[in-house]
């Protein structure tokens, strides 16, 4: 889940910035310039391994025995810790029971959870837990935790991170050595399933998607290898891990990232615009955001009701003299004036703190879609009046996100001005009420203009999924799922090969 996080805004519009696709780890530099020659890998060599079989074991799998060879644990229903280490983020999908989950500590527990369970059960690896359609917590089947890899080390430009870590751990690393790589903001959200969906945060027009500063990715593969994908090794499938989604290639155990000298300062500010201003200041945001150097980046975000509230956020890499004339172009054509504005500067780590929301789990319903060109910003408004509860919040996207070609990564969205989130909140005895409502959301912002789809905001009901988060990408996504896993081990309900 990337969250958007706006100073003193209600915890529900803090999902923006991070989402999770899939099944959390499982398997999905800046600006116009080519992608970056590969690295040497710090991860072990490669493993060798015989050819995959030609089918896989159906026998039940032996669970005594995986929990012999774990350095972790293996919960099984009814054990002690079982009912806490299930559970993912979001708490409606509490009535999930995995059949075990397992904590693991090294590669080699991946791989002796493969070898245990790979055809026998549904797998699912988890990162941070966010997947927002609960794929990370799947029924019956085997759920393979990845937070105790979390190591995150910084030497010179690299970041090498272990794919359970957290970002505000993330954070708070690339901080003490000086450096930045763009990011989520919701803290919980683990490294691997941000990654792997492409990576949209507060820094993305300048310095692009968090895909964009992958170098390699040390992943578990379906029969048990250890691969290293880079440009010079698996390209393929380093091409798919960056936007890919979680859920469909193997298990990314660890990250190698290039990044960025984190920013002197940075300005962060928040606007509030008076209730029922939301179609005139969203109209002319969309005109303001596509014309903003890529040092702006801001959302907006419409919050359901009678009548619609609306305000704006955002960050600036640069100081308050600066983001004040571009603040000041938005007000002018607005059509209303803030009721109340907040400009703050601070450095790097104090800026992804201003966006966090709080850690605590929640209950919700969420999709997405993108808008390419400006919509019709009163049928946009018009879809959440009288919603309460509902927010869209839309993210400004350009700049250094659209310096790729739409297939360099699997990333399909470059062209994008922004991405819509749809967040309601939820309970076990609304919740069919309120996926309705969300799907009714979902199709008006179609209707206004608003397609596709982000596969970190991932959602079951989405019309023609797989090209609304792949595009024509979708077609290559299928034939690398099928190369690295031909007898769909890693199989989900919204599984590129599904």
């Amino acid at each position: 889940m990337d969250s958007e996080h706006d100073q003193g805004v209600p915890r529900r519009a803090f999902l923006r910035i991070a989402g999770v696709s899939a099944a959390g780890a499982v398997v999905a530099a800046c600006g116009p310039q080519t992608p970056p020659a590969p690295v040497a890998s710090t991860a072990p060599a490669p493993a060798t391994s015989t050819p995959p079989a030609t089918r896989l074991p159906t026998a039940p799998p032996n669970w005594d025995d995986l929990r012999s060879q774990l350095t972790g644990d293996l919960l099984r229903p009814g054990t002690d810790g079982y009912e806490t280490a299930k559970q993912g983020f979001n708490q409606l999908f509490d009535g999930n029971n995995p059949v075990a989950v397992a904590t693991a500590s090294t590669v080699q527990d991946v791989q002796a959870c493969l070898k245990a369970a790979a055809g026998r059960v549904t797998i699912a690896a988890r990162s941070g837990g966010h997947s927002y359609a609960g794929y990370s917590v799947p029924q019956g089947g085997l759920v393979i935790d990845v937070a105790a890899l979390n190591k995150v080390d910084v030497q010179g430009g690299k970041a090498v991170i272990g794919a359970g870590a957290k970002l505000k751990d993330v954070y708070a690393a690339l901080a003490r050595a000086g450096r930045a790589l763009p990011a989520g903001s919701c803290p919980t959200v683990g490294i691997a399933g941000l990654t792997l969906g492409g990576g949209i945060g507060v820094l993305a027009r300048k310095y692009g998607l968090t895909c964009d500063h992958l170098t390699s990715a040390q992943v578990v593969a379906a029969d048990g290898r250890t691969l290293t994908a880079s440009a010079g090794s698996e390209p393929d499938l380093f091409w798919a891990l960056r936007g890919g989604g979680g859920g469909n290639f193997g298990i990314v155990t660890e990250f190698t990232f290039d990044t960025e000298p984190a920013p002197p300062q940075l300005t962060v500010f928040s606007l509030h615009f008076p209730a029922g201003s939301g179609a005139g200041v969203l109209g002319a945001w969309q005109q303001w955001i596509a014309a903003m150097p890529p040092e702006l980046w801001a959302n907006l975000v419409l919050s359901g009701g009678s009548p619609v509230q609306c305000r704006v956020s955002g960050c600036y890499v640069g100081d308050t003299a600066g983001l004040t004339t571009l603040l000041n172009n938005l007000t002018t054509n607005a059509g209303a004036r803030p009721t109340q504005r907040v400009v703050k500067t601070v450095d790097y780590l104090g800026a992804m703190k201003y966006f966090e929301g709080g850690s605590n789990r929640q209950a919700f319903v969420a999709s997405s879609r993108i808008i390419t060109t400006p919509v019709d910003a009163a049928k946009l408004v018009a879809v959440v009046d009288g919603r309460p509860g509902m927010d869209l919040l839309i993210d400004g996207l350009g700049g250094a996100v659209a310096g790729r070609a739409k297939d360099a990564t699997a990333f399909w969205h470059r062209d994008a001005l922004a991405s819509v989130q749809v967040y309601a909140t939820a309970t076990a005895k609304n919740r069919a009420k309120v996926t309705e409502s969300v799907g009714d959301v979902v199709a008006g912002l179609a209707a206004a203009g608003a397609g596709g789809g982000y596969v970190n905001y991932i959602d079951p009901a989405l019309p023609d999924w797989k090209t609304a988060y792949y595009g024509d990408n979708a077609k290559r996504l299928q034939e690398v799922a099928q190369k690295y896993d031909p007898h769909n081990v890693f199989r989900f309900g919204q599984g590129v090969i599904s």
